[in-house]
């Protein structure tokens, strides 16, 4: 992959958007890669961490590619379709701002299950400066995170959320200094590697079912999660360790 560094670890795979030369913004080939990461974790689910590098997580999409970029391109939804992709990954997906994340690239912060960021993260979607929308999600994704009034100032006003207002909007789970913030992402996810892989999974699938599909799903996740050896000792093992603090 010639866009991206990936690092595959047995419980979680950490990828950093790679082409410095162009301040990481998301092109074609990019597009490919991370369709190649999704495909990975489709078949060997496991959780996400998404960063960049250099001061930048994506300063967003490609503009040379977009300039060239008709009708029936927009109606492929190449991005929007790349993060829908990635919002719908079996496991958690945990992206580690730091620095820019405009246009495709906030999209693709937006598109993750949780977003850390450093002290310098900032969030923004220009896209009506240059003549487009931002057609990625970014009109109903960011207004489901941060509500009508941020998601209106930022996507109709050009609004940059820097990293106090992103935590004090939840855009944002916490805000670390630079040389912390990857530390932080880990951290998160070491806390889901002590976790039941199936009741995660199962977790996540539930949380993002659509309102109507409840408690249909629950029950029916729950179901699966009940005959599962895995539930059982872990129960156990918390009944038995109570009893040894109780005696």
């Amino acid at each position: 992959m010639n866009t991206l560094l990936v690092e595959e670890k047995p419980d979680r795979l950490v990828v950093r958007l790679h082409r410095p030369e162009a301040r990481n913004a998301i092109n074609a080939e990019m597009v490919g890669d991370l369709h190649a990461v999704c495909g990975l974790l489709e078949s060997n689910p496991r959780p996400l961490m998404l960063t960049g590098g250099n001061g930048f997580f994506a300063a967003g999409a490609d503009i040379a590619e977009l300039l060239e970029r008709g009708r029936d391109q927009a109606l492929q939804g190449i991005n929007s379709t790349l993060f829908e992709r990635i919002r719908r990954l079996p496991m958690p997906t945990v992206a580690a701002v730091d620095g820019y994340a405009l246009g495709g690239g906030a999209e693709l912060a937006y598109a993750c299950d949780i977003r850390v960021a450093s002290t310098q993260a900032k969030f923004g979607n220009p896209e009506p400066n240059l003549g487009i929308i931002a057609g990625a999600g970014a009109c109903w994704r960011l207004k489901e995170l941060v509500g009508d009034p941020l998601a209106k100032l930022v996507l109709l006003a050009g609004h940059t959320i820097d990293a106090q207002e992103a935590l004090s909007s939840r855009l944002v789970a916490s805000v670390h200094e630079q040389g912390s913030l990857e530390a932080a992402a880990h951290a998160l996810i070491d806390r889901m590697a002590n976790m039941s892989p199936a009741a995660l999974r199962l977790t996540k699938l539930v949380l993002d079912a659509p309102p109507a599909a409840h408690p249909v799903t629950d029950h029916l996740a729950q179901a699966v999660l009940f005959e599962d050896p895995d539930k059982h000792a872990r129960m156990r093992k918390f009944l038995d360790r109570n009893r040894k603090d109780n005696r």
